[in-house]
């Protein structure tokens, strides 16, 4: 899987969530997370966990924002994942953790 497949698995999600409203970001989440938020906040610090080790930065936490912000922090942490030009198992990874992701949604 390479930058395709991860911008593709991003855009799916984004589109799934973006128009959620605080209700229904609060709903349980199947799988680990308490709540859909939770979900996609621990898969937006994932990604800038990634993007860090792929420059060589410490790993910092994103911050908490409105659930209605997170396909923003989504995205954002992505486009940063994808201009650091991590190496291919990186994005493989990415891109199972978003699938993942989403269909705990």
């Amino acid at each position: 899987m390479g930058a395709a497949d991860f911008e593709t698995a991003v855009q799916r999600l984004i589109t799934q969530v973006g128009h959620w409203e605080a209700a229904r970001w609060n709903a349980p989440a199947a799988g680990g997370a308490s709540t859909r938020a939770e979900a996609v906040r621990t898969l937006v610090q994932h990604l800038a966990d990634q993007s860090a080790d792929a420059e060589q930065r410490r790993h910092r936490p994103v911050p908490r924002l409105a659930e209605t912000v997170l396909p923003d922090q989504l995205r954002v942490m992505a486009d940063d994942l994808l201009a650091a030009n991590p190496p291919e198992d990186v994005l493989s990874r990415a891109t199972a953790a978003v699938t993942d992701a989403r269909d705990a949604l």
